[in-house]
């Protein structure tokens, strides 16, 4: 697990953000706002994914009445994106926001912010500083991309201030880019002038299948520097998705514990002689059923199967017609490739079992 970088403590409604608690998931949803139902039944499902804070867009007054409705009922608290408008982050903070997201290319005059700030401090609400490349590109436009990340760290710097001048610390910052490569550099330069805690994500990083590439590689080489205190994955589709990515790349770096089923495949070649893949959905499915951090592995060969078979709870080595079934690493049944899924469902289930009932106990 990767040590992380000391941040402060941030605190959003009843989430703490910082380095002493566990890296945050959130999402945003993308329903119409005013849709108070629909929205609600958004969050709900972003908080059954995974997420820890849910972020609303509140582009209109009616967009805020709506979110103070939807605030009410929610099982995380809300972040509200006000865009341009701070009548807007006013009336979001004074309907129950937990925070809301300033970015400082649409937020620019110093009385807008220092109401802001106060309506903030009176309510416990916290505050994202989000700096995007885009807005930075908009204010400079003749500025290369090389010079990006330090007009971004510059334009992150004088907001800060503003904001510490006026006794205002209950604050998140982030820096993001649709490049890799810009976020990781903008994200590192932040990290070593602040100690605030910092949210981490592309601005878009494109459809899931897109998505899920350069969200790991920029989200996972800042998570493993220690730097991210809160990710959200950016994709065009359903917002569920992007807590499913996000919670994969915190469980691939031990930043977070499953709860749930673990299934390991080897990737087939040249020895195979079974069909790996298809037996390999089949336990998908039997997996469904399962409320165990089990670790169950699927393997095509006798090369790699053995050592699979020794760090998985449940292992499988299929081979020509037949396959062998571990449990610990120790062979404890054979069975024909037809019959292999009913005996590895009978395996894991005996396992999964045998596991809630010393949960039970104890």
């Amino acid at each position: 697990m990767p040590e992380r970088k000391k941040t402060r403590t941030a605190t959003a409604g009843t989430v703490r953000l910082g380095s002493g608690y566990p890296v945050v998931i959130q999402s945003m949803t993308k329903t119409a706002t005013t849709d108070v139902e629909k929205t609600l039944r958004q969050v709900r499902r972003l908080a059954a994914a995974g997420c820890g804070l849910v972020r609303i867009a509140v582009p209109t007054k009616a967009d805020t009445q709506a979110f103070g409705k939807i605030a009410a009922r929610s099982p995380v608290p809300l972040i509200a994106d006000i865009h341009f408008s701070p009548a807007r982050a006013i009336e979001a903070i004074e309907a129950g926001a937990g925070k809301i997201r300033l970015n400082p290319g649409n937020i620019k005059k110093r009385d807008d912010i220092e109401r802001i700030i106060d309506c903030a401090k009176r309510h416990g609400t916290a505050i994202r500083i989000g700096v995007n490349e885009a807005s930075i590109r908009d204010l400079k436009r003749d500025v290369a991309a090389g010079e990006r990340v330090a007009l971004m760290l510059d334009e992150m710097t004088e907001y800060v201030r503003v904001f510490e001048k006026a006794g205002f610390e209950n604050l998140v910052l982030s820096a993001k880019s649709a490049d890799t490569v810009r976020t990781i550099e903008a994200n590192r330069a932040i990290s070593g002038r602040f100690d605030y805690p910092i949210h981490i994500g592309l601005t878009h990083a494109g459809l899931a299948e897109d998505a899920i590439v350069s969200s790991s590689v920029a989200i996972g080489t800042l998570l493993a520097e220690g730097i991210g205190d809160t990710i959200r994955v950016s994709i065009a589709g359903d917002p569920v998705q992007e807590a499913e990515i996000a919670g994969q790349i915190l469980l691939s770096l031990g930043l977070r514990e499953s709860g749930r089923p673990q299934l390991v495949v080897c990737p087939t070649c040249g020895r195979c002689q079974s069909d790996v893949v298809g037996l390999a959905r089949k336990v998908r499915m039997i997996l469904k059923k399962i409320h165990q951090p089990i670790r169950v592995a699927v393997m095509g060969c006798v090369v790699n199967g053995p050592g699979e078979a020794a760090d998985a709870d449940v292992a499988v080595c299929a081979g020509a017609g037949k396959g062998f079934i571990y449990r610990k690493g120790k062979k404890v049944a054979a069975a024909s490739e037809k019959d292999l899924p009913e005996a590895l469902r009978k395996e894991i289930e005996r396992l999964s079992g045998g596991l809630q009932g010393r949960q039970q106990s104890q």
